[in-house]
C-alpha cells in the first residue's frame, strides 16, 4: 500500500529540533497555560531558545487584556513572565485577534506509543511534515490551483467566477457567494489542528495530524465539519484493530487532559473508525481517523478539480445544499456522503458531448500517483494550468443537465462512476460492488464510496429526488422551487 514510502514524512536533511521544546517545563507553576496567548507564548519560546537560558536577564513586560473564545477579556496582565522581541516588519500589520492557547502541561502523565514517522520542524500550516513548507508565496493566477499558504495569516486569494447571464445562474452564484468557506473559517480549523497536533504528539511522539477533505479541497462552505488525519507510522494499520486501540487513546486524551477545551469525543466504530468531538474553542465538530492516507491524497486531487475551471465550485456547492436539504446526504443513514455527490458532479462534467473537466490521473499521472510519498502530495497541483474547455454552458444549464444525466441516462444498474477513466464504466464484478445500488469509484484506492446506499428504498428516494429536481428546474429555471435561498443561505 505504501510502495515507494521508505522516505515518507522525511526531509532530505535531519530536523533542526529532534526534541521537543523544553519551554513549557520553564513556566512558573502558578502560571495556567490558558492565560497566555498563542503570539505571547511564540514569542517567549523565540526568547527562550535564544538567550541560552539566561531568563533572569529578560525583563517582564505588561501585556493588555485580551479576549478569548467567548469574547470575554482574560487578564494576562499579572502574569509575572512575559518576553518580548524585535517584531519583523511582515507582523507590524498583522491581527491581533483572538489566539488560541496551548493545551501543554507540565505535569500531563503520558505514554510513548509510537515513534515511526520523523516530522521535521512545526509549521503553521495545513499540510504538516513538509520538505518544502506549504507557506511558500507563490504568485496566485486566477483560474489555477492556489497553492497552500499560511492559513492564519493567509494572502487574499481572488478568484474569477464565471458571468452570470441567467436567472438560475444568478441564484446559484448567489448562494455559493454566501455559502462557502471563508479564511476565517478554515484557520479556526487550522489553529484547532496544531494545538491538537502537540498534544497528540505526548502519545505518538512521531505522528503527524492532517486537515482534509472538504476544509481545503475547495468544497466546503460556512458549515462545514472539519477532518482530521492521524498519521502515526508508515506501514498500514488495520482500522479494525490498531486503529481502534489508537483513537481509544486519543479519545481518552481528548476526555481528560483537554476536556476544558474538546466535548463530546465519541469513538465511532465504522469501518473506517473516527473519533467525533467538538473543538469548543474553534466551535467547529471534528472527524477524526488513523492513516487513512487516501484521504490526503484526493483531497487535493479534488482541490485541483476545484480550481482548474471557474464553474466547479459554484455547481459542487448548489448540489451539496440541495442534497442535504432533501436528505439524501448522509450516509450514515444510507444516503449520499458529500465525496460522493463531489464525485458525481466532476463525473458529469467530464462525460458532456464537450466535457468541461478532464481526467488529471490520466493527463497528469506522475502528479498523482498514488504511491508518491506524502509530504509532497500538497505540491503536486500547484503548477496545473487552467483547464480551457470549448463548453460555454452556463451555470444554469450544467446544473439542470446535472440533475437530467442521473434521472435519465446514467445506468444505475451496469454502470459505474469513473473519475479516474472520465467516463462510465462497467461495474466490476467483485463482492463490494454486487448488489450495490450506486457504484462510484474511489479515483485511488478503487473502493465504492456510495456503499452505504444498500436499500432499495433510499436508492429508490435518491432517484426519486433527482427526477423530480430536473422537472422542476427544466420548467421554472428558478432554483427555489428545489432549495429555498433564504433558508440555505441562513443554515449557511
Amino acid at each position: 500500500m505504501f510502495r515507494n514510502s521508505s522516505n515518507l514524512g522525511r526531509p532530505p536533511f535531519p530536523p533542526k529540533h529532534q526534541q521537543q521544546s523544553d519551554f513549557f517545563n520553564k513556566l512558573p507553576l502558578n502560571i495556567s497555560p490558558t492565560l497566555l496567548s498563542r503570539q505571547q507564548i511564540a514569542d517567549a519560546e523565540f526568547n527562550f531558545q535564544n538567550s541560552a537560558g539566561n531568563l533572569a536577564t529578560i525583563p517582564a513586560v505588561t501585556t493588555q487584556p485580551m479576549t478569548y473564545g467567548n469574547g470575554s477579556p482574560v487578564n494576562t496582565s499579572e502574569a509575572p513572565m512575559s518576553f518580548r522581541r524585535r517584531k519583523r516588519p511582515s507582523e507590524e500589520s498583522l491581527s491581533r485577534d483572538v489566539k488560541r492557547p496551548r493545551f501543554h502541561s507540565r505535569h500531563s502523565e503520558t505514554t510513548v506509543v509510537d515513534q515511526a514517522v520523523p516530522f521535521p520542524e512545526e509549521r503553521r500550516c495545513s499540510f504538516p511534515g513538509t520538505i518544502q513548507s506549504p507557506l511558500f508565496r507563490a504568485q496566485y493566477r486566477p483560474g489555477c490551483v492556489p497553492p497552500l499558504r499560511d492559513t492564519v495569516f493567509p494572502d487574499p486569494i481572488e478568484t474569477v467566477l464565471p458571468v452570470a447571464k441567467d436567472k438560475l445562474s444568478q441564484q446559484v452564484l448567489e448562494l455559493f457567494r454566501a455559502c462557502q468557506q471563508q479564511t476565517c473559517d478554515l484557520n479556526r480549523k487550522e489553529l484547532c489542528r496544531t494545538q491538537l497536533q502537540r498534544e497528540i504528539q505526548q502519545i505518538f511522539p512521531q505522528s503527524r495530524l492532517f486537515l482534509v477533505g472538504s476544509s481545503l479541497n475547495g468544497f466546503g462552505t460556512r458549515s462545514s465539519d472539519g477532518d482530521l488525519c492521524l498519521l502515526v507510522k508508515e506501514e498500514p494499520v488495520n482500522q479494525k484493530t490498531e486503529a481502534r486501540h489508537i483513537l481509544s487513546l486519543v479519545q481518552k486524551l481528548f476526555s481528560t487532559k483537554l476536556s476544558g477545551y474538546i466535548e463530546r469525543p465519541q469513538l465511532i466504530r465504522a469501518k473506517v473508525p473516527i473519533v467525533k468531538f467538538r473543538d469548543k474553542v474553534s466551535c467547529v465538530e471534528f472527524d477524526l481517523n488513523v492513516n487513512n492516507v487516501v484521504g490526503i491524497r484526493n483531497t487535493f486531487l479534488l482541490r485541483t478539480y476545484a480550481y482548474i475551471e471557474n464553474r466547479v465550485r459554484p455547481l459542487v456547492l448548489v448540489v451539496k445544499k440541495w442534497a442535504s436539504f432533501h436528505d439524501i446526504n448522509d450516509a450514515s443513514r444510507g444516503t449520499l456522503s458529500s465525496y460522493s455527490l463531489v464525485l458525481m458532479v466532476l463525473h458529469y462534467l467530464q462525460t458532456l458531448p464537450e466535457p468541461i473537466l478532464p481526467s488529471l490521473q490520466k493527463h497528469y499521472p506522475e502528479r498523482f500517483d498514488p504511491t508518491m510519498q506524502l509530504h509532497l502530495v500538497h505540491q503536486a497541483s500547484c503548477t496545473i494550468p487552467p483547464y480551457l474547455s470549448k463548453n460555454g454552458s452556463s451555470l444554469g444549464d450544467l446544473l439542470i443537465g446535472f440533475f437530467k444525466y442521473y434521472a435519465t441516462e446514467f445506468d444505475w444498474s451496469h454502470q459505474m462512476i469513473s473519475v479516474r477513466d472520465a467516463k462510465a464504466i462497467p461495474r466490476p464484478d467483485g463482492i463490494e460492488w454486487r448488489n450495490k445500488f450506486i457504484c462510484i469509484e474511489e479515483p485511488f484506492d478503487g473502493t465504492n464510496t456510495a456503499r452505504a446506499v444498500h436499500e432499495k428504498q433510499k436508492f429508490d428516494i435518491i432517484r426519486g429526488e433527482f427526477l423530480q429536481a430536473w422537472h422542476v428546474l427544466r420548467n421554472r429555471k428558478d432554483l427555489n422551487c428545489i432549495l429555498p435561498l433564504r433558508a440555505a443561505i441562513q443554515k449557511r
